[in-house]
Formats: structure tokens, C-alpha cells, sequence
């Protein structure tokens, strides 16, 4: 299956604020029913594990309302870690949708975060990385490996016939019209594990693990040292 790539509603937030957030609503139930949280939960634990660390501070990119790290801190709570979650979008009103309190939220991009080297332990993404051309990937990790202590952790949908089908399955599930559109064109344009394997190369991660987790997800750790 070629990588196609097809612009997505939510990307130009032309929508009206309500016609927003319900998006972002559906974009919650997607990665609390489909493996979302559970992809990053597993990444945060293996590299909790790998340090020995008990709290680590972690930048969510592309962050929208912020619901995967905030429901990841709260899991990973019980297990004695602690997570210091704060958010970054590129547009305000998505970070404005979500979230919890405790966190901290900044506009930014993703490629030239604004913050200094290894401000934070992780620097992670749910759903994003997917948005880019290959050339972008190494730029965000890079970037990410600048301002992270630790390693850059992306989550993402693996490109895939089935999984594709499977998704204009599930449409029914959503409300919003932007996701009807938004969720098949995520997969066409989504990469998959051999091919980030060989985008994460050409990064200047000291090691890289690439692994495939239920529900068409991949789960890549990019370790700075």
C-alpha cells in the first residue's frame, strides 16, 4: 500500500470552536479505544524501567486537549512514577479543549521547539509524526533529542490495507465530519515500522526501537544517549 498524503480538516482548523472540539472529542475515543494510550503508557514504562526513574517530565508535541500523557500520568501514577506532563500545540484553541490543571500548556512548533537543551526527560507525540514527510521526521527528532534528556517517543497508526478498512469501519463511531475524513487519510499518509526504522537512522539518536502494538499502532523510542 503506497503512502499517500491527503491534507486533513483538523491540520487547517477551519471549523467553527464546537465543530473543533468535537473532533478532538472523537480523537480521544480513538486512542482510549484503539490503543492510543496504551502505545505511549508502554513506552513511558520501558523507559521508566531502563533509568530506574521515578519522575520524569515529559513534552507532549501536537498535544491538542492533551488527553494520552494526562491519562498516561494518571496510569502510571499507581506503578510509583511520576509523570510531569506539559502540552504543546501549534494552535491555541486546540489546547484549549482539554487538559487538566496540573499541566502546562505553550504554543509552538513542533520543529523548533521553544525551549532550551534537555528541558524535559521525554519529548513525545500521539498521532503526529504521520503529518509529516520524511525530511520533517528527522527534523522533529532532532529537535526532539535537543530539548530531551532522555529519549523522543512517537506514537503513531501503522500504514496498512486491513487497517484502513478496518477504520471506514468504525466510522459510525465518530460525530464529527472531519474525523470521517481525517481518519482514513491518517493511514494512507501513516508510515510504517521499516520505514520509520530507516527515518530514524538518519536522526542523531544513539539507539532506536521500533515496535508494532495491537490495533495497528507503532511505538518508536529514539534514546538520545
Amino acid at each position: 500500500m503506497k503512502r499517500v498524503v491527503i491534507p486533513e480538516l483538523l491540520d487547517a482548523d477551519a471549523g467553527t470552536p464546537a465543530e473543533i472540539a468535537t473532533a478532538l472529542r472523537d480523537l480521544q475515543h480513538i486512542n482510549q479505544w484503539f490503543g492510543g494510550i496504551a502505545t505511549t503508557e508502554a513506552m513511558v514504562t520501558q523507559v521508566a524501567q531502563a533509568t530506574a526513574a521515578k519522575a520524569l517530565a515529559l513534552l507532549e508535541v501536537a498535544a491538542g486537549a492533551g488527553f494520552v500523557p494526562c491519562a498516561v500520568a494518571r496510569r502510571v501514577r499507581g506503578r510509583g512514577i511520576t509523570l510531569e506532563v506539559t502540552l504543546l500545540d501549534r494552535v491555541l484553541s486546540h489546547l484549549q479543549n482539554g487538559g487538566e490543571g496540573r499541566t502546562q500548556a505553550v504554543v509552538g512548533d513542533a520543529v523548533a521547539l521553544p525551549f532550551a537543551d534537555e528541558s524535559f526527560d521525554l519529548v513525545s507525540c500521539c498521532l503526529f509524526v504521520h503529518h509529516l514527510e520524511p525530511a520533517q521526521v528527522v527534523q522533529f527528532v532532532n529537535e526532539g533529542l535537543r530539548v530531551c534528556r532522555t529519549a523522543v517517543l512517537i506514537n503513531d497508526v501503522v500504514r496498512d490495507p486491513i487497517h484502513l478498512a478496518l477504520v471506514y469501519a468504525s466510522l459510525p463511531l465518530y460525530r464529527s465530519h472531519f474525523t470521517h475524513h481525517d481518519a482514513p487519510a491518517s493511514v494512507r499518509r501513516a508510515y510504517t515500522t521499516a520505514e520509520m526504522q530507516e527515518l530514524l537512522k538518519r536522526t542523531t539518536a544513539a539507539r532506536i526501537d521500533v515496535q508494532r502494538y495491537p490495533l495497528y499502532r507503532m511505538g518508536a523510542i529514539a534514546w538520545k544517549r
